[in-house]
């Protein structure tokens, strides 16, 4: 299914997660991501050029249900990612390493302490620590990229904020297709801030307000300064799926 241009996966979250083990670049766009693609066309192109997104924002789903009257199941990202490393830690190092790319050294520390909490035996020299990157524009990132030829994961796990991840995925994914051919078949999965919700690294969302969509309530009563004005613009996304439907709005910096 076509949500503004991006292509939201169908069926359950074992489903998804099957089909992303397959490879590919997935990413699991928030209601404030989806509205950035007007104003930078380089993360309008990572979303279009996924090979399929999550629709874990329970306000997009609920206005596309009121909008277009169609149903669309949500897919949980923290649910995404606890089934994701289940998957990975099952099949064992015979399929080959993972990367996480990771902010800081602080969450790769937390998140690495809940991974091997949770039987998943990775190493710090599996953990990448992104530099800061630009708010918009293309992202080129060669060392990250001339280390993945290198140690050729089976999967890479992007921990880091949404509209920078996105645009870190695709840059991995044209850069891994033109370098290293389509037999290399990685997944490159941007879970953003889930993995430190299950670490402690950020709040901790209970289930409960994970199913009921409540986890940006809780983000915004851990952080209102950052969150608050972050979701208030995250309103104009009634007015993007309203004037454009299944289409890809433009941006504004072609």
């Amino acid at each position: 299914m076509r949500i503004l241009g991006v292509r939201f996966f169908r069926g359950t979250v074992s489903d998804a997660v099957s089909r992303a083990m397959a490879g590919g670049l997935v990413v699991i766009p928030s209601a404030p991501v989806l509205v950035r693609m007007t104003a930078d066309a380089a993360h309008r192109e990572a979303l279009l050029g996924a090979n399929f997104a999550i629709a874990d924002s329970g306000y997009m789903v609920l206005l596309w249900r009121l909008i277009a009257w169609e149903r669309l199941e949500r897919i949980s990202g923290l649910e995404y990612l606890r089934l994701l490393q289940q998957r990975l830690q099952s099949n064992g190092v015979g399929s080959g390493p993972v990367v996480w790319i990771m902010p800081n050294s602080i969450s790769r520390d937390r998140n690495l302490r809940w991974l091997r909490a949770s039987g998943h035996l990775t190493k710090l020299e599996d953990c990448y620590l992104a530099p800061v990157y630009p708010s918009d524009g293309p992202l080129n990132d060669r060392a990250l990229l001339d280390l993945v030829l290198a140690r050729r994961p089976s999967h890479i796990v992007i921990c880091l904020g949404g509209g920078v991840q996105e645009r870190l995925g695709y840059f991995l994914k044209i850069g891994l297709e033109k370098e290293a051919g389509a037999s290399f078949a990685t997944g490159i999965h941007c879970v953003g801030a889930a993995i430190g919700f299950l670490s402690g690294d950020q709040v901790r969302i209970p289930m409960w307000a994970d199913y009921f969509y409540l986890g940006w309530l809780f983000r915004c009563f851990s952080e209102p300064r950052r969150f608050i004005p972050r979701y208030l613009n995250a309103v104009s996304l009634v007015l993007l799926v309203w004037r454009y439907g299944k289409d890809a709005p433009p941006a504004s910096r072609i």
